[in-house]
């Protein structure tokens, strides 16, 4: 502190003056009143500062004129999106704060203002900023800081795996798949050419995720070389996380018997279509039950063969559609008699291999559950936008993919909420944050107020149970 600062300090505090506190700005320097005050809703204690004047070296204190006119509002706060975001990263903050000690302020803080939707590093700061603080935290938001996080984060695997086998305790039964997303960077050693459904012709980094189908939540994330296929991904990203002994659903891409001879041995409860070409086709299992989904007549079939059972479930409607394509295609010249013998043998048919006994029905819903972990690629791609990144190594898009995590993990807590309060279709979390937005806290000199609660905000944190405003 300047000397001459100083000594008007102490002066004021040996006539009684007490509080004081001069910060400069720029090349001037303002005086203010600090107090503290007990937060009833957050029972803690929180630190409250009143402007009261400039000061200069030569004039010496210079009163505000507005001090007494009117209260002087500092600040007003995004309050209701806010509590509802730390609310559900709860769960997480022992985890950051033991895993990342000297950046979990800095982690936590990206992680929340992305789960409203992709922000550039340069804008994360003025987001933060809009929200109300709630643990009073003082993350350091400057890009070229948080640049230096995402290479910290994304080095810390360690860390990572804290989070991700936290997670995996949660459930028993787990969806994992694998997706894509592309880039131009040549300083990104992951980039590689590789196959993608829509064959498109550039750099891909491939990203895995393991979701829990028994909360519906992401589980855990990995980014793999682009010429990483299924199969081989598989192996790496069990031997990260624990999931002895539970129940994991897989799509047809990762099938192969050494993939099942793996599963075995990981002492792995799963459910795994084969591909069309398997010799598992050739085992004759007899269709002789039956069950509907969604209206749909399903019939189906169960046989014990080398150590396994076989599930076998055939689709009426999509027999027809798949006769009727097979036809076509024969018609077309495209396929001989032969084929379409072979081929008319497996139409409408899906064929199982699971080393659980239990009811063909229970297998079929089990592989129907697949689809939670499309639903959460669509949300990390597409609503989140976490595919879009212009990092230029390996460890900054790891460190970017489990920020992404993290957000995707928060939205999904609420996307959760929603569907048990049967809004799922009227609301999106997005939509639940906007609406709570709309309560802010307002610092007015002497106390920080909460605005009042609008009566569709009321009865929404009331279906989702989320308790952030209390009558």
């Amino acid at each position: 502190m300047i000397g001459w600062v100083k000594e008007w300090l102490e002066e004021q505090r040996k006539n009684g003056e007490t509080g004081l506190e001069v910060k400069k700005v720029g090349n001037n320097f303002y005086v203010y009143r600090s107090t503290t005050y007990w937060d009833k809703q957050l029972k803690k204690i929180r630190k409250h500062s009143k402007y009261l004047g400039k000061l200069d070296e030569k004039k010496g204190f210079k009163k505000s004129q507005r001090v007494n006119r009117i209260p002087q509002v500092n600040t007003v706060w995004q309050y209701g999106n806010a509590r509802l975001l730390t609310q559900v990263f709860d769960d997480l903050i022992p985890l950051l704060k033991e895993g990342f000690k000297g950046c979990w302020e800095d982690v936590f803080a990206l992680a929340l203002v992305r789960t409203m939707g992709y922000v550039p590093l340069k804008r994360v700061h003025i987001v933060w900023e809009k929200l109300y603080n709630v643990y009073d935290l003082h993350p350091d938001l400057s890009p070229k800081m948080l640049s230096r996080v995402l290479k910290s984060v994304g080095l810390n695997r360690k860390a990572q795996n804290m989070v991700f086998n936290h997670l995996s305790v949660k459930g028993d039964e787990f969806v994992y798949d694998l997706s894509c997303f592309f880039t131009q960077s040549d300083s990104v050693g992951f980039a590689e050419q590789g196959y993608n459904k829509d064959r498109v012709q550039l750099k891909q980094i491939n990203l895995a995720l393991l979701c829990s189908v028994d909360s519906g939540l992401p589980t855990m994330i990995r980014l793999l070389p682009g010429s990483v296929r299924d199969i081989a991904s598989l192996y790496g990203s069990l031997e990260e996380i624990g999931v002895q002994g539970k129940i994991l659903i897989l799509d047809r891409g990762f099938y192969s018997l050494k993939v099942i001879d793996f599963l075995k041995g990981k002492k792995v409860f799963f459910v795994l279509p084969t591909r069309r070409n398997s010799s598992f086709y050739d085992v004759r299992v007899h269709v002789n039950q039956h069950l509907f989904y969604h209206e749909r007549l399903i019939k189906c079939g169960k046989r014990k063969h080398e150590g396994c059972f076989l599930y076998v479930f055939e689709d009426a409607q999509l027999k027809l559609e798949e006769e009727k394509h097979l036809y076509t295609l024969l018609d077309e010249q495209r396929i001989d008699k032969e084929k379409l013998k072979m081929k008319m043998k497996q139409a409408g048919r899906i064929l199982i291999v699971s080393n659980m006994d239990v009811s063909a029905e229970e297998i079929f819903l089990l592989y129907k559950k697949r689809d939670s972990v499309e639903n959460l690629f669509d949300v990390y791609k597409t609503t989140l936008q976490a595919d879009r990144t212009y990092l230029r190594s390996n460890e900054s898009i790891f460190g970017h993919a489990f920020i992404s995590f993290l957000s995707l993990y928060a939205y999904s807590v609420i996307h959760q909420r929603i569907k048990k309060a049967g809004l799922e279709s009227k609301l999106s979390p997005l939509d639940v944050l906007e609406q709570f937005s709309k309560v802010y806290k307002v610092d007015c000199g002497e106390t920080v107020q909460r605005s009042e609660v609008p009566k569709k905000v009321r009865l929404l944190d009331e279906k989702l149970k989320t308790h952030i405003f209390p009558n």
